[in-house]
């Protein structure tokens, strides 16, 4: 049975490097060569045992690559074809994608707890930090690579993009908005950059690190607030003369950022969460004007799908944004561990990793 290289959630604390079958594929699958791939913080919260994966499940959800080889059902892409996958693939059959929320395809919700929806890449089925992913539904989630464009320049388009633009969208940003985003990591300036693609005149990041600061400002940010350096709240309503923002972006998980998110709302704004959160959230009365402030409260999980990535690479194609500065290591498959290393303790001023086998 041929093999290949993957990296291997173990136990907690341990993603290996070890061989793996390369997978059979089915009628309705693709067998794509991964030529790039990255590491997400999901996978540290996977690695650090934090978010339960079966043992011995290959992680990863962000492939870039070559098509392999096709299912039988499979038609209108051919083997050798560059592409990308979603880090969310639905079917396009089911009731959730019938609804027109396809993220949410998954295994059923109503009788237990699993909010990942249509997330299986590194999750329920065997992910991309490998030589070899198989892509589920292929006609449904693949989708080819724009002559011209590089791996790296698509490398954001399957989860961080995605997820950063939906949070603008999902807010429904319009022209001349003023819109704040907690937490300059990879999400959060992607957050940015969607709201300016959006509309948004006034555009406030928040965070700590100077490196991310610079980047948010060249994605869109007209004002970066560093919440070291006073109450935060207090200084995005001096910046907004007493207003308040139109829309709030959560980028970060916390009960901190959720509840200053809201705080700096106007009456009627809208509070867009991208985080993932770790326990129950609080909302404090007089922040959510016990109820009576007009206030939404949107979530989101990452759009996934063909058409998704074809927009987004279209995007970037047509020089709407540049997130290659997001990039900022490079390693090779073989030493991924090491890279995890690196990013879980986020050391280097690292954003993202090209991961290459």
């Amino acid at each position: 049975m041929a093999t290949m290289k993957a990296a291997i959630f173990v136990e907690k604390n341990r993603i290996v490097l070890d061989d793996k079958p390369i997978p059979e594929v089915g009628p309705l699958d693709a067998l794509v060569r991964i030529t790039t791939t990255t590491i997400c913080g999901t996978d540290v919260h996977i690695l650090r045992g934090e978010y339960p994966v079966a043992k011995g499940l290959t992680v990863g959800h962000e492939p870039v690559g070559v098509i392999e080889k096709l299912g039988s059902q499979v038609r209108g892409f051919s083997e050798g074809q560059r592409v990308i996958a979603g880090a969310i693939t639905p079917s396009g059959q089911s009731y959730a994608c019938l609804c027109g929320c396809g993220s949410q395809d998954g295994p059923d919700t109503r009788h237990g707890f699993r909010a990942t929806g249509g997330w299986k890449f590194g999750n329920i089925i065997d992910g991309c930090q490998a030589e070899y992913v198989l892509v589920p539904d292929a006609l449904a989630n693949l989708c080819p690579i724009p002559d011209g464009l590089s791996d790296e320049q698509v490398l954001m388009c399957p989860d961080i993009m995605s997820t950063g633009f939906s949070g603008a969208e999902r807010a429904n940003v319009e022209i001349g908005d003023s819109v704040v985003v907690f937490a300059l990591g990879p999400i959060g300036l992607c957050a940015v950059a969607g709201a300016r693609l959006k509309g948004a005149t006034t555009i406030i990041g928040v965070d700590a690190v100077a490196e991310r600061m610079t980047v948010a400002k060249k994605l869109g940010a007209t004002h970066v607030v560093n919440f070291k350096d006073g109450d935060v709240v207090e200084q995005i309503m001096a910046l907004t003369d007493g207003r308040g923002v139109d829309v709030s972006i959560e980028a970060l998980g916390t009960q901190g950022t959720f509840e200053s998110a809201l705080r700096v709302l106007r009456p009627g704004g809208r509070l867009s969460s991208l985080g993932v959160y770790s326990s129950d959230l609080r909302i404090p009365l007089d922040a959510f004007a016990a109820g009576l402030g007009d206030y939404s409260i949107i979530t989101t999980l990452c759009p996934g799908g063909k058409e998704r990535m074809r927009r987004l690479m279209a995007v970037v194609d047509s020089g709407g944004v540049d997130l290659s500065p997001l990039v900022t290591h490079h390693y090779k498959l073989e030493d991924i561990e090491a890279a995890y290393d690196l990013f879980a303790h986020q050391r280097d001023g690292v954003m993202k990793i090209a991961i290459t086998p």
